[in-house]
């Protein structure tokens, strides 16, 4: 059979997998053919050679894997832009580097700037408190601010706690905290969001234009490692101002998903707010479901655990009165609106699986964040409560170590850490789990998630000890996290190649399916199309040809 028009693109490579339930075809397919956006044809090279006209591009992919587009289920680029500004100190090793990267910053910057850092590991303050004594020792009268990695967290020298007019005596409206020594003085270490924006309110900006130009940049490195949407969990307040000015000129390089926030505490009347939200558009990006957090962060002691972490902290939730949180969450089913709940800590995780079970009429889907240390009996609740799952490998492999020597294994101690991070136990629940980064938490990094969620240790690490090496997932199951799940777990349907789907597609140089996790890690994204258009290619790495 002609087809009536000729296809835009047609990539022809090795092969197509194409994650349909019945993936017998997916031998016989050798390429792929695309009109206005959409898959029009799978199949062998004669096959597709119908749909070849004059204006076709065709690109040959030698022995490359053609594959679903990849999503990032939890990722957070508009804020990612401020929290992630100075000097990078996620490779720092000890507080020695953190200062030496301080002052290499400081040495770039002018007099009159804030001295700032992202990406701090708690565990390099090791058994001490944790003090903004080497901020302070390298900014002077400068004020400094540093983020931790997981952006739940910050340090605040003392030129800018003052600045920011900050005593210690402060109280939030959920469990935020400013931290104190024993006489009562602000050490700078600030825990969640409340107690974080009190420095950040008097932190110079960004200028817009350059908030908008750091958005497209961020999305399109997310591109060049192998995503074509990512699943936001926030709404920044300038985010749809900047998705608008970024699309004026140019098309986003992924599509996006936007959830906003419901903070603890809010009064119910943000329901409507929000759900006046829902739906808000433009050509790569949609305004849907709503965001909600139970805890904080295990390395910060503000998760919510049964019984105290090693230190006596991880307590309680972070909303003031927890019961107010199954309201909130009732009154968005009602109205039919998704959810996503971050919660970490086994006390909050089990609040949230059983107040989504308690749902009586269930009119969305609801989907938990990250499950970083769960008990049996919330795993049972969890499956007939019908709940999706989201959670982040890297998380796991790059954050903690198999000895327990890491802050979040030792806050948690033994039995508590060899229950974290079950994303086997999960998917052999029949609970749908997508995969993600929580970028700028961890790298935006296909691949990468791919080989650590089977090798439940770092890719680049050969010689590291696996962490529970029983929660490794096989490689259909992992590739299914970036493809398939993350659409299932928010009610959609997506993440296959088949005639009539979207034409988001991510090309490698080698099977997920077939290739060892640890070269998995090292897989070079050819292409990434999105929309049916090629939005980036791996230059000369790639053996790519193009034809007309």
């Amino acid at each position: 059979m002609t087809p009536e028009r000729a296809a835009d693109l047609v990539l022809l490579g090795g092969v197509v997998v194409t994650m349909a339930p019945d993936t017998t075809t997916d031998a016989e397919a050798e390429g792929l053919a695309i009109l206005a956006g959409e898959v029009v044809a799978l199949g062998s090279r004669s096959a597709l050679q119908p749909y070849v006209g004059a204006g076709t591009r065709v690109i040959e992919l030698a022995d490359a894997v053609i594959l679903p587009g990849f999503v990032d289920s939890h990722i957070h680029p508009v804020f990612g832009i401020d929290l992630t500004r100075g000097a990078d100190l996620s490779r720092c090793r000890t507080l020695a580097d953190v200062e030496a990267s301080l002052r290499a910053e400081a040495a770039g910057a002018a007099a009159e700037d804030w001295l700032l850092g992202w990406g701090l590991d708690p565990n390099l303050f090791g058994d001490e408190p944790v003090s903004n004594t080497v901020l302070d020792e390298v900014a002077g009268d400068r004020p400094a601010f540093v983020r931790f990695f997981d952006a739940h967290a910050a340090l605040a020298s003392s030129a800018a706690l003052a600045l920011a007019g900050v005593t210690g005596a402060e109280e939030f409206t959920d469990g935020s905290r400013v931290v104190t020594d024993a006489t009562g003085r602000p050490t700078g270490y600030l825990l969640e969001l409340q107690a974080i924006h009190l420095v950040e309110a008097v932190l110079p900006p960004l200028s817009f234009d350059r908030r908008a130009e750091a958005l497209y940049e961020v999305l399109l490195l997310m591109a060049r490692a192998g995503f074509t949407s990512g699943q936001v969990q926030d709404l920044a307040p300038d985010a749809i101002e900047l998705l608008q000015t970024i699309e004026a000129i140019r098309d986003l390089p992924i599509r996006l998903r936007m959830s906003p926030w419901y903070v603890p505490g809010a009064p119910l009347e943000e329901v409507s707010r929000l759900a006046e939200l829902q739906g808000v558009q433009g050509r790569r990006w949609i305004v849907e479901g709503v965001k909600l957090m139970i805890d904080g962060t295990v390395d910060n002691g503000t998760a919510w655990l049964h019984e105290p972490d090693c230190l006596g902290e991880s307590t309680s939730s972070l909303w003031l009165d927890p019961e107010q949180y199954r309201v909130a969450l009732t009154e968005l089913d009602r109205r039919g609106i998704p959810t996503t709940t971050h919660a970490i800590g086994d006390a909050g995780i089990d609040f949230v699986v059983r107040a989504i079970d308690g749902l009586v009429e269930r009119t969305a889907t609801h989907r938990v964040e990250h499950i970083e240390t769960m008990t049996d009996a919330a795993l049972e609740v969890f499956v007939s409560s019908q709940a999706t799952a989201s959670m982040q490998p890297t998380h796991c492999t790059l954050f903690t170590r198999a000895d327990g020597s890491d802050n979040w294994s030792r806050r948690l101690g033994e039995e508590r850490a060899g229950r974290g991070f079950r994303t086997r136990d999960i998917v052999r629940a029949g609970i749908p789990l997508a995969l993600g980064s929580d970028w700028p938490v961890a790298p935006s990094d296909a691949v990468g998630i791919l080989a650590d969620a089977q090798l439940r240790r770092p890719h680049d690490e050969p010689d590291a000890v696996p962490i529970n090496s029983n929660q490794a997932l096989d490689a259909m199951e992992a590739l299914r996290g970036l493809t398939v799940e993350p659409y299932r777990t928010i009610g959609r349907t997506g993440g296959v190649l088949r005639v009539g789907a979207t034409a988001d597609i991510t090309v490698l140089d080698r099977d997920p399916r077939t290739a060892t996790p640890d070269s998995l890690g090292d897989a070079v994204v050819v292409l990434t199309v999105v929309d049916g258009r090629v939005v980036v290619g791996a230059g000369d790495r790639a053996p790519v040809t193009t034809s007309n």
